[in-house]
This record gives structure tokens, sequence and C-alpha cells, in this order.
């Protein structure tokens, strides 16, 4: 088996999707020099960090953090971008548990109970194969040993792009979008609310405010990415 990877990988060789050199056989989807130089956030070691400021006066969160920040060209656009579109959907698994090592280290952290990610609408769903943000959740329940749900929060309305709306236009588009089903699962727990990228904030906003109408619920979130930095 050993003798046919490396076959493989002399005609199809795995390449970093961030930098694009050959992966070593160690590595998974990002090389280590790119795993040690990415744009790193750690705001899961402050609680009062930037992104408090995109909930604060809109919902009560417990803990909001993103794993890098996210900007036109750097690593993270590139890497996100394989992770949405171009079908590498086992990068959210690797940051997801790379993400979810870093969390499990912090106090206010450890009394989650579940990971929940951001639903896509089943139209969508079916048009891109995957939904990025459960491959995250994925590798955030392997990170934190803790387990996943899929069947909590659920998109009851298709929604376009939004990627060049306003906030208040992003908030439109998306104030109505979720339910939640099965609410004993998740009742009076600590709940970790998981997707690929923060950046208004309006479609995890929607998410949580339905979350928040299940009795005892709390909510923290955390992202791959964010923008609001």
């Amino acid at each position: 088996m050993k003798l046919i990877d490396n076959l493989l990988s002399l005609f199809y060789p795995r390449l970093c999707v961030a930098c694009g050199d050959a992966l070593q056989q160690n590595e998974s989807c990002i090389c280590l020099n790119c795993m040690l130089h990415l744009p790193e956030t750690q705001f899961h070691k402050e609680h009062f960090n930037p992104l408090r400021q995109v909930f604060d006066g809109r919902v009560p969160v417990e803990e909001v953090t993103a794993l890098m920040s996210y900007k036109k060209s750097n690593r993270t656009q590139k890497i996100l971008h394989c992770l949405k579109y171009k079908g590498q959907k086992e990068i959210g698994a690797v940051l997801g548990e790379y993400l979810g090592g870093q969390l499990i280290t912090e106090e206010r952290y450890q009394g989650i109970q579940y990971i929940l990610p951001i639903p896509l609408h089943p139209k969508k769903f079916r048009k891109r194969g995957y939904n990025q943000s459960e491959w995250i959740a994925m590798g955030l329940s392997k990170g934190m040993g803790i387990p996943y749900l899929t069947d909590v929060i659920m998109r009851t309305q298709f929604t376009d792009t939004q990627t060049k709306k306003s906030r208040f236009a992003r908030w439109q588009n998306v104030k109505e979008v979720f339910a939640v089903q099965n609410p004993e699962k998740v009742a009076y727990t600590h709940v970790l609310v998981c997707d690929d990228v923060l950046t208004t904030g309006a479609t995890m906003e929607a998410a949580i405010r339905k979350l928040l109408e299940i009795e005892g619920v709390r909510v923290s979130v955390a992202t791959l990415a964010a923008t609001t930095l």
C-alpha cells in the first residue's frame, strides 16, 4: 500500500492548499510551514476580545473566538476558498481539530457540552455536496472530545450569497431563515456554534436567537476566520 501511495504521489502529488508545495506523508491539506504561519488571532485566550463587539447589544454570548484573521490574498482566504468552493472539505476537519485542541486548554470552554454547525439549506447542500461547517464541527469534536449535533439547528429558507451585502442587508436576508428542532437535546446546556467565517455576524446572530428560545441554553461561538478585526 505504501508503494502504491508513493506512485500515486509521483503522478498526482498532494499539494498544500495555502502555498501549493507538495505535502509530506505526515501532512494533510496544509503543510507544516503554512500551519506555523497561520494568521492566528489567539482570541480564545481573551474573554473581552474584539469579536465580542460583533454581538454586544445584539444577542448574549458566553465566548467568541476565531482561529485566524481573514484578509484578501492572505493564507486564510486561499484555505477557506478551497474548503468552501473547491470540494476540499477535509480542511474543515483539520483546522477544526487544531482549533478544538486550543479551546479545550482554556477553562472557559471546558464546560461546553455540544457543538452545533451552522446548517446549509438542502438546495445549497445538494449543489455543494457537503456542509463545510459540519466538517469544522467534526474537527472541533475530535479536538475537544465532545459530540456535535446536526439535528438541532435547521435552515428553513434558501438565501442568496451574503458576500456583497451591507450589514443591514445581511440581517434582512437571514433573520428568519433558521428554526430549531429537537430542543430537548440541548436544553440547559452550553453549546458551541461553529461556522467558517464571521463577517458582520448576521447569520450567526440569527441562529443564536433561535437557540436562545430553548430553555436554559447558553451559547458560545467559534469560527475558522473573522473579517471583523
